[in-house]
């Protein structure tokens, strides 16, 4: 739809004001003169002013007949031929002769004159004038009244509505409706203030639909930790009754005692630690700690890290590296992605079981896979993998000792550094975790 100004549409608008009343003025003139010339626009004084002569000399000369009825009728008919009108007056300003006492108006010109004999006053006469410019002057005004009349109308349906349909808007958006529907206009900044207000709506709508999934996602984490710390929490509790009221009363049974609780410990500290990891990716701010580092050596530290716990388990660990795996990143957080991922892999790979973390550089981008000898992702799995505490156990029980915020933490890592992270099963069988991040 095309636009206008505001100082277009304004200027228009008092060209438009200005133009009626001359258009107007001039149909008057052509109704009354059948053309549309305004040169030859004193003829009609002229004519008038011969009229005007012809009938004072008619009057001044014929003093003494102003009471005669024959002489009044014929100066009725010349007033008549003239579209004059006369009233004569005597000395004492009463009336002799009035030709039409109907048609005076406050608004008549008149000329009047006094008739003097032998030094004396004789008596009066007025002669009443034609309107010859009243029908322009009506027109002039009716033209002006429309013209403000037509431009109040424009101005309300251009301007006024669709501020006031806007404020309207306004108001139910405040109030939580977002179905609204903002009023098109024709002028420009309107249109421009109209489609600002549409980004707004639209990005106030994604804000909120954001919020509600945040807050829903919020009360999840918060039940689902609540019910996961509540069953080590009370095995904990159980033993150390236990070893409190003297139920373990040999070595062994106390060390077997002790063992399981540092095992639940342990549970509650990881827990803790993923959730509070997981708390933190949604709050950090947007610029990283980046630093230019070879990603081999982020997984070699993960790998080494996570050796004792793949020895206990009799878990082979390779590489397949290659030199060029330079990106950009923060260091910590990209190792504890690192760490992530393949403390998935060694909970989930059997005894003498096999792992392999590859890295190498395609184009601009470093992409790396972490490869185990486990089950691997059922199709029920698949599509939940990276969601906030699924593990893929009915019971959600603790035996593989996963958190199920692991992978999820690690994907938000890797996003923040504007790569991609995916999960998938390989073709030999095992579970196959694949992600890239742009190269330096």
């Amino acid at each position: 739809m095309k636009t206008l100004r505001i100082r277009t549409f304004t200027l228009l608008c008092f060209f438009f004001i200005l133009s009626l009343p001359w258009i107007f003025y001039i149909a008057a003139h052509f109704l009354e003169t059948n053309t549309f010339s305004f040169a030859n626009s004193q003829s009609p004084n002229e004519a008038l002013q011969d009229q005007l002569t012809e009938t004072v000399r008619l009057i001044e000369s014929n003093t003494f007949n102003w009471t005669d009825p024959n002489w009044q009728y014929q100066l009725q008919a010349r007033l008549q031929e003239a579209k004059l009108d006369a009233v004569i007056l005597n000395a004492s300003d009463q009336v002799i002769y009035e030709s039409n006492p109907d048609s005076h108006s406050a608004f008549t010109s008149t000329e009047r004159f006094s008739v003097l004999e032998d030094g004396q006053l004789r008596g009066k006469f007025v002669i009443y004038l034609p309107e010859t410019h009243r029908v322009q002057f009506i027109s002039i005004f009716a033209g002006l009244l429309l013209a403000f009349f037509i431009v109040a109308v424009e101005m309300r349906r251009f301007l006024l509505k669709p501020l006031e349909r806007m404020s309207l808007a306004a108001r139910q958006i405040a109030a939580g409706d977002w179905a609204v529907r903002l009023p098109a206009s024709r002028i420009t900044e309107i249109a421009e203030v109209r489609d600002g207000f549409e980004v707004m709506v639209k990005g106030l709508q994604t804000s909120s639909r954001k919020q509600v999934e945040l807050e829903e996602e919020r009360r999840f984490v918060i039940a689902a930790v609540a019910h996961d710390l509540r069953t080590p929490l009370f095995a904990l509790r159980g033993y150390l009754d236990g070893l409190e009221q003297g139920i373990a009363q040999s070595p062994e049974k106390i060390s077997r005692y002790l063992t399981v609780c540092k095992e639940k410990s342990a549970q509650l500290d990881r827990l803790v630690e993923d959730l509070f990891s997981f708390t933190k990716m949604d709050y950090l701010e947007t610029q990283l700690n980046n630093e230019t580092v070879d990603l081999t050596f982020v997984l070699r530290k993960s790998m080494d890290s996570l050796s004792p716990l793949a020895q206990q388990k009799q878990i082979t660990i390779s590489s397949q590296f290659t030199d060029d795996c330079i990106i950009r990143c923060d260091t910590h957080l990209l190792e504890r992605a690192m760490n992530n991922l393949l403390d998935n892999a060694v909970r989930h790979t059997p005894p003498d079981g096999e792992i392999v973390a590859m890295c190498y550089k395609d184009g601009n981008k470093v992409k790396f896979t972490i490869r185990d000898s486990g089950p691997g992702f059922s199709s029920e799995e698949l599509p939940h993998v990276f969601e906030p505490l699924y593990r893929g156990e009915i019971s959600r029980n603790r035996l593989t000792g996963g958190s199920g915020l692991g992978l999820t933490i690690s994907q938000k890592i890797i996003r923040r550094h504007g790569g991609e992270l995916t999960a998938g099963n390989h073709s030999e069988g095992g579970a196959l975790l694949s992600g890239w991040i742009a190269a330096k």
